[in-house]
């Protein structure tokens, strides 16, 4: 098949420039940054867009009296659409470690906060360890990979960068905090001021035709909000529900710093694996 069937619209699915190049051609400069920040936003969250929908759509549509609990599904959703983007080289094997290893901070952290009290899942499964279905995993799993193909598909660049050691103890801080406040005092607050004294000076430097350049603290603060508004739809769809709230409410708004604080374990998590972008002073077009 040429390049006029559906070969050209699986290389430029591989290939996010090719997208940015057809997009230059069809509309005027004044919209197309636009537009191509909407298409690399959407690129880079596949994976998380998958799951989102999975959600949205299993909620919609389960029946009680199914053979197949909702939560087996999401779970099968989840581990088909992982092989299918290694599969298919829409995710690169190093994208997969972030997944994995996000994955496994995340699971352990639902291991401990379900059995705490903090929230749960009200329906049957199948695949479910220690009162946690397995899906639950890949949820974590898709901020990581969000992260690390969002630093591929926008050509991501972060300078001047921390020392990586301060970023790693500030992560652990973080992560360890999760499950300390339990048992001792809160430090959230403290964390949050770490995480601006830490990155203040750090700026994002991303491609959308030409270089912009953003607050790492700020970016870190605008995709908290977007994953507070992906976490009411797992509320609001009755697949989880937090301790003292009833079932389809909203989640408080005070969750919105719990992802704030969250993102930071994720980037620090990336940046175990992907670490070039940390480093590197000139921009360049990753394939």
């Amino acid at each position: 098949m040429d390049n006029c069937g559906g070969f050209r619209f699986f290389d430029a699915m591989t290939n996010p420039r090719h997208i940015e190049n057809d997009i230059h051609r069809v509309l005027p400069a004044s919209l197309a940054g636009a537009v191509i920040f909407v298409v690399k936003q959407a690129w880079a969250a596949l994976f998380a867009s998958i799951i989102l929908v999975s959600v949205i759509c299993t909620n919609a549509i389960w029946a009680d009296d199914w053979s197949i609990n909702r939560y087996d599904a999401l779970f099968a959703i989840a581990v088909l659409t992982q092989c299918a983007m290694l599969l298919f080289k829409l995710e690169t094997w190093q994208e997969a470690k972030v997944i994995l290893l996000f994955h496994l901070t995340g699971t352990a952290m639902e291991f401990f906060k379900v059995n705490a009290g903090s929230w749960s899942y009200p329906e049957d499964a199948f695949f479910v360890i220690l009162n946690v279905p397995m899906f639950t995993g890949f949820m974590y799993a898709s901020v990581g990979s969000y992260i690390a193909r969002s630093m591929r598909v926008f050509d991501m660049r972060f300078t001047p960068y921390p020392p990586f050691w301060m970023t790693v103890v500030l992560a652990v801080a973080i992560y360890v905090n999760f499950f300390a406040h339990h048992f001792v005092m809160d430090i959230r607050l403290a964390l949050f001021a770490a995480t601006v004294l830490l990155y203040w000076r750090t700026r994002v430097h991303l491609t959308i035709s030409r270089s912009y350049t953003v607050p790492l603290p700020l970016a870190a603060l605008l995709a908290s909000f977007l994953l507070w508004i992906a976490e009411n739809i797992g509320t609001l769809t009755g697949t989880w529900v937090y301790a003292g709230s009833s079932d389809f409410a909203m989640t408080s708004f005070s969750k919105m710093g719990s992802w704030y604080l969250l993102l930071y374990v994720a980037f620090v998590t990336v940046t175990l694996v992907i670490r070039t972008p940390l480093y590197q002073t000139k921009s360049r077009q990753i394939k």
